[in-house]
């Protein structure tokens, strides 16, 4: 293959595809907020709107000798909009929802199962 063929085939595989666009993801829950939330999603390849990716989640309460406690899961996100967000969390097998409306940042309320609903904030990067 000569060069004039092959340069085209490597600057498209270097390009980044119309869903490989990431957003940084930060938020907090709880009554007095002592859950914060840190994602990096990635748009899903033809579902606009879209987005998924690793979640962190600290207490930032107060906490115990050892250290914050942190947990690890996914974070799906859908803005069908540009006033609401919805999310899915999945932690440790247990799945969560919000729903938000904007007020500068997604303010709304999580809902986990077994438990007491509570407030959550979500802001999104562009």
């Amino acid at each position: 293959m000569t060069l004039r063929f092959l340069l085209p085939m490597i600057l498209i595989g270097l390009a980044n595809p119309a869903g490989a666009q990431t957003r940084a993801v930060s938020g907090q829950s709880g009554i007095l907020g002592e859950w914060a939330y840190s994602a990096t999603v990635t748009e899903q390849d033809g579902m606009k709107g879209q987005w998924n990716g690793p979640v962190t989640i600290t207490h930032v309460g107060f906490c115990g000798s050892d250290g914050p406690e942190e947990k690890i899961g996914e974070l799906r996100l859908r803005v069908p909009g540009p006033h609401e967000a919805f999310a899915t969390l999945l932690v440790e097998g247990t799945t969560c929802t919000f729903k938000g409306h904007l007020n500068g940042t997604y303010d709304g309320v999580l809902t986990c199962p077994g438990r007491r609903d509570v407030p959550m904030m979500l802001s999104i990067d562009q």
